[in-house]
């Protein structure tokens, strides 16, 4: 299972395990289980302290538990954990034998004074780049608090369950035999959910900072940017996020970013947190923004108002909070939103091998999209409501090449349909003909572009008709001493190297209006 350079990795991370570790595995007569037993039995030759059982008697087949020897930590793979996931499982082991978490002590202290019995599942694939970050809170939780119990399942393994709950995206995360939630979620998210008073004592916390001379909202390229510029002046910055990272942490690859050749998206927001933390930056991870106050007078402070009640105030603000997928906008879209419609073909492609599909949008993410689904599923369709395709021309020469894809230009998507619990079709218009059209199908990737995060802002600053902030060419927004940058603004080209470069200009436009401006009481 493992090569000599994977086990070589592996056997200098297991060093650091400080207790006996047990891996427990339940097995039956399928290939998986002759897998999972080879990867476990290579494990426990890396290590002294780490050892193997294949006793378990768990119900689901195969899986197995990471446990502290003598204990009962409630941490399953229902997975083979390769891939993707192997992070997670280096980890599990990692923190399973002792080793201290990359994690705040005061979330430490929060996970382990949950008082409930919290059984999560997570079911997951491993080509998701999204399920990791899932997969490896759950599994911290389940370390910590011996009431929490954590099983991440592999979609791919266990088609059967997932058909049974009707499980068609990932990361899908179940609480107690109930959905709990969809799609990318931190640490900080799911104890939102779970501990009922955590938004209270996070306003309580926030209330006492002190203003910030430049308060960023929006921790992508951007953002992250932004933070390093202004603190490298030497003045106090604060960056204010809902999720760190931004689109990057749901792009597969990044291969155009200049001086990195190649890196995958998560691990590029790890490093632009890095970054910014490196340059001692106040970092207010998990929270969401509703309202921005100018300042009331010149050299003033700008009040920003979060959803927990909490208030920060910067004498510059920079607005950095991206964009969004796109939506088609049509009926069913919403309806069959995790049951047939989805936004990740990467994450969410294998849940639906060997099915018929749709891909909307014919631009290089549709495209792009549309390859990679036909190395998995049965055929894709793909819809383009313009008479071209607008990709480029080496992706679009080489989908044409694809004996299981099928291309409708000059289409335009009227409807999702389903049958009440999943998608079962989707409806078009031939805009040539204006014939109504039918294709059944299991799935629909809706890959039609960006839109700017900037509903908090109507009436605030002034937006184009297509909702971004309009700016200047030094970032400058139609507020004094409020600027903006990346993908929610009017500067042409959403890329990573833009977004950046935007956002080091507007902290610098920052610094040169905070030393221009006579500061005025707080």
């Amino acid at each position: 299972m493992l090569d000599d350079s994977l086990k070589t990795q592996l056997a200098a991370y297991l060093q650091r395990v400080q207790q006996p570790v047990e891996l427990i595995a339940s097995l039956d007569d399928r290939p998986a289980s002759a897998e999972m037993r080879e990867l476990l039995a290579e494990i426990a030759e890396l290590s002294p302290r780490v050892t193997v059982r294949f006793d378990g008697a768990d119900a689901r087949r195969p899986s197995f538990q990471v446990t502290r020897a003598g204990a009962d930590m409630g941490l399953r793979f229902a997975a083979i954990p390769m891939g993707h996931e192997f992070t997670s499982l280096v980890l599990a082991l990692l923190q399973a034998g002792g080793h201290p978490p990359k994690v705040e002590a005061e979330v430490i202290d929060q996970v382990k004074s949950l008082d409930a019995d919290l059984v999560f599942e997570t079911y997951m694939s491993l080509t998701c780049h999204n399920c990791p970050d899932v997969v490896q809170a759950l599994n911290l939780m389940a370390v910590l608090n011996p009431r929490i119990r954590h099983t991440a399942v592999d979609g791919g393994l266990f088609q059967a369950e997932v058909e049974a709950r009707e499980i068609m995206a990932v990361p899908s995360i179940w609480l107690n035999g109930q959905p709990f939630g969809s799609g990318r979620m931190e640490l900080s998210e799911i104890l939102a959910k779970v501990d009922t008073g955590a938004a209270a004592r996070d306003a309580a916390r926030l209330a006492d900072k002190p203003p910030y001379e430049v308060l960023i909202v929006g921790g992508g390229p951007a953002g992250a940017a932004a933070a390093v510029y202004a603190a490298r002046k030497g003045i106090r910055t604060g960056v204010v996020a809902e999720r760190f990272g931004g689109q990057t942490l749901d792009t597969l690859g990044i291969e155009n970013y200049i001086s990195v050749q190649q890196t995958q998206g998560p691990r590029f927001a790890a490093d632009l947190e890095a970054h910014v933390r490196a340059n001692e930056v106040e970092l207010l991870n998990g929270q969401r923004v509703e309202a921005l106050e100018p300042a009331p007078q010149p050299g003033g402070y700008a009040t920003v108002k979060l959803a927990n009640g909490a208030e920060l105030k910067g004498r510059s603000i920079v607005l950095a909070t991206g964009a969004r997928w796109r939506k088609v906008g049509v009926p069913g879209e919403a309806e069959y939103a995790n049951k047939g419609v989805a936004y990740c073909p990467h994450c969410d492609g294998p849940l639906f091998k060997g099915k018929r599909v749709a891909v909307i949008g014919g631009g290089n993410s549709g495209v792009e999209a549309a390859i990679d689904l036909a190395g998995l599923v049965e055929h894709v369709t793909l819809i383009e409501f313009a008479d071209q395709l607008k990709a480029d021309a080496v992706l679009v020469k080489k989908l044409h090449s694809l004996p299981n894809v099928t291309v409708h230009v000059n289409a335009q998507t009227t409807e999702i349909l389903g049958d009440g619990s999943r998608v079962t079709g989707l409806a078009y218009k031939d805009r040539a003909s204006g014939e109504a059209r039918r294709i059944d199908l299991a799935g629909v990737f809706v890959q039609i572009g960006l839109v700017p995060n900037t509903e908090w802002l109507r009436g605030t600053v002034e937006l184009s008709k297509y909702g971004e902030i309009v700016v200047d060419a030094k970032c400058a927004t139609s507020l004094p001493g409020v600027f903006a940058a990346g993908d929610v603004t009017t500067v042409p080209y959403k890329q990573i190297v833009v977004a950046a470069g935007e956002g080091s200009k507007a902290a610098l436009s920052a610094f040169d209006h905070l030393i221009r401006s006579p500061a005025a009481p707080a």
